[in-house]
């Protein structure tokens, strides 16, 4: 369940806020006739998601479920590297990127510019999600998943309202920190499929040794808790880094 809720906060996140983004920078350039096509770009995203989601949780074939995890690792990693690259000017490429679609020629052009650009934002975060929960569809994951969307969306509203108080710098980095740890796991779950689907050498022995640390296995609770640790303890420690930094800075000045 935590995996999931940690899961869906994060991405949740990103979504909504790309979202907000959206709406303002429309709202701050005199072009609100351009909600519409990002209310339709989110229908669209929600949709897809869903529906590759539903497609995913049909899948119970073990070397799917191994190609699966390889390309959510692969995707994970990647986009938690690119996010940690680009976070601090995330909004002003958002914009940029949101100006050129906005601009079109034509009335129609704009609108569709418009859409696709939401639809790939959101859809991006949709998918990158289905293809992760794959991998923790065991015990409580729908709670999870609910408990992580509420989340989200309460993040949200405290960033449109107190964004100043709101350190997202640090919320992308230790969660960028936790979902690359959860990117190891998943290549681990992924070997231990390959194993259960009898591809690798010697499938029966790595099978009886990984499996106590499967998704579903005894020791996976612990797992995901050192995971937690690890990304707290990361957490305290730069936040007394920041807290050091701005008193050297006060004594400076």
């Amino acid at each position: 369940m935590l995996q999931a809720l940690i899961i869906v906060f994060r991405e949740g996140f990103e979504a909504f806020l790309s979202v907000a983004i959206i709406f303002a920078y429309l709202k701050k350039t005199g072009r609100d006739w351009l909600r519409p096509a990002v209310w339709w770009g989110i229908a669209f995203s929600v949709v897809a998601s869903f529906g590759l989601g539903y497609l995913l949780q049909r899948v119970n074939q073990p070397l799917w479920e191994a190609v699966l995890g390889f390309v959510a690792a692969i995707l994970v990693a990647t986009f938690v590297i690119h996010m940690w690259r680009v976070a601090p000017r995330m909004k002003r490429d958002m914009e940029q990127k949101l100006e050129q679609h906005a601009t079109s020629g034509s009335r129609a052009l704009a609108l569709l510019g418009t859409f696709v650009f939401t639809a790939f934002m959101i859809t991006r975060e949709g998918m990158e999600t289905a293809l992760m929960l794959i991998q923790v569809r065991v015990g409580r994951f729908w709670l999870g998943c609910a408990l992580g969307l509420a989340a989200a969306a309460a993040m949200s509203w405290l960033w449109a309202h107190f964004g100043h108080r709101i350190n997202l710098k640090r919320f992308f980095q230790v969660t960028g920190l936790f979902l690359l740890l959860f990117t190891a796991q998943i290549v681990f779950y992924s070997i231990h499929e390959l194993a259960e689907a009898e591809v690798l050498p010697n499938s029966e022995a790595i099978h009886a040794a990984t499996e106590p640390y499967s998704s579903d296995g005894r020791y996976s609770v612990w797992i995901t808790l050192g995971m937690l640790t690890v990304c707290a303890g990361w957490l305290v420690g730069s936040a007394a880094v920041d807290k050091a930094r701005a008193q050297r800075a006060v004594e400076a000045g």
